[in-house]
């Protein structure tokens, strides 16, 4: 293990106080996070008059996500942030309406659907590979890698990008996570979801660029017909409710693929790029990834069939979401009361699940804030209940995300193509990570970017 140590949050030494949580809030979620959360399953306090509980320990964590799930639904200020974008789409509604929906969009991410689109990524690895070659010896790696995997997501979910703009797309995105998707003084104030928030207002026109190319991809495809496509939008055109006979609204169908485009492009682009900025920080870790990669591939972009041959490619990875979760802090509503280790957890409080802290817990993780690759070597993981929810990148329960296998896949066919043709060294400004909605590198990463 390297004497580096990747950038993290200072914690606040107790929780804070109203206005204290909005300024935090405001810049990153991360820094309401209090230090004892790294030591402990479960933080309970109060901000004004409500009472939250932050949980990581991993057998709370089992009970919500899992156990007793219909009890603890995503809460109204995380819809509030999403619905504008994303709707009462897969990742928002809950009950029926959530299981129909899953039941649609599942076959899509089948072992066999997935596998079968590894040649697409297989492409976008070259054309990324291309574009580093051509940067001038520097790029800066969250940048490139949303382009590589907006090809990818565009592929898979539309055949194709004719009616994307990826530049304006992801500033609308990053645009909508700085207004709408940033916590308002009167969500802490507890003002009903339904009363506008000054946010919203700068928004609007972030959601309406977004929604507007997916819709003209959506009327494209109506006009034209199927015909051979077996992309993503035409299961959800075809996909219809087994007991019903239901089929997606206009608006139903818009937001599920405008969910699936944001969430299946950005959390693997980030991951991708914490993966490099690591990498670049650690030369010893580089050299095994580097070596790993050049012997299976050689000159040639990785094939789903490399994979199982670079275990230690994948290992970088999911020490890399490990130490930067794509989605690092998530709240829940409780319906009813329950019991959390020694807690009386009651209706009408928020839950918070606490990945970030998770997966850095003191209790849970030898050298929790250093980046060590063989945390998931396979004798590690041996040692490690694999029912364990000490390490939830992709969360669990029924509402895991649906995407998971594919996401790995295109992740480690992108990065182990780069790290066959090229080094990577630290150059720019140290990053710090800030969530709004996802844990991105702030100012971003930029590398020295070495041919081989």
């Amino acid at each position: 293990m390297s004497d580096f140590v990747p950038p993290t949050v200072t914690p606040p030494g107790k929780p804070l106080g109203i206005m204290a949580s909005l300024r935090a809030v405001r810049r990153n979620v991360l820094n309401i996070i209090p230090a004892i959360s790294y030591t402990q399953p479960i933080v309970t306090g109060t901000t004004g008059s409500a009472r939250w509980h932050m949980v990581q320990g991993p057998e709370a964590l089992r009970r919500i996500y899992l156990d007793n799930v219909d009890n603890y639904p995503k809460s109204e200020v995380m819809l509030r942030m999403l619905r504008p974008a994303v709707g009462n789409s897969l990742f928002t509604s809950e009950g029926a309406h959530w299981r129909w929906q899953r039941r649609a969009i599942a076959p899509v991410f089948a072992a066999r659907h997935v596998e079968a689109l590894a040649p697409m990524m297989t492409q976008t690895a070259e054309r990324a590979a291309g574009r580093l070659a051509a940067s001038g010896g520097q790029a800066e790696l969250v940048r490139e890698m949303l382009s590589a995997t907006f090809d990818v997501i565009c592929d898979v979910a539309l055949s194709g990008r004719e009616h994307f703009d990826a530049e304006v797309y992801g500033e609308a995105i990053t645009r909508y996570f700085l207004t709408v998707g940033r916590a308002s003084l009167l969500d802490f104030l507890e003002v009903p979801p339904w009363v506008p928030r000054p946010a919203e207002l700068f928004g609007r026109s972030a959601v309406k660029t977004m929604h507007s190319m997916v819709s003209r991809a959506i009327d494209a495809r109506r006009v034209r017909g199927a015909g051979p496509m077996d992309d993503l939008l035409d299961h959800m055109l075809k996909a219809k409710d087994p007991e019903t006979g239901r089929t997606m609204s206009p608006q139903e169908l818009l937001h599920n693929m405008q969910f699936f485009i944001v969430a299946g492009h950005e959390t693997t682009a980030l991951a991708i790029t914490w993966a490099l900025y690591l990498l670049a920080n650690d030369p010893k870790a580089q050299e095994r990834a580097h070596a790993e990669a050049r012997a299976v591939l050689g000159d040639r972009p990785a094939e789903h069939a490399d994979l199982a041959r670079m275990p230690y490619i994948e290992q970088v990875l999911d020490e890399s979401m490990r130490l930067y979760p794509p989605v690092g802090f998530l709240a829940r509503n409780v319906l009813a009361t329950d019991q959390l280790y020694d807690r009386e957890i009651r209706r009408g409080e928020t839950v918070f699940l606490n990945v970030y802290a998770l997966h850095r817990h003191r209790m849970l993780w030898n050298a929790p804030d250093a980046f060590d690759p063989d945390h998931f070597s396979p004798e590690a993981k041996a040692g490690r209940d694999r029912y364990s929810y000490s390490y939830l990148p992709f969360g669990a329960g029924p509402r895991v995300c649906v995407g998971a296998n594919f996401a790995m896949m295109q992740a480690q066919i992108i990065l182990s193509t780069l790290l066959a043709r090229f080094r990577f060294h630290s150059t720019g400004e140290r990053p710090e990570p800030v969530m709004h909605m996802t844990v991105r590198p702030d100012p971003g990463v930029t590398l020295r970017v070495e041919p081989v």
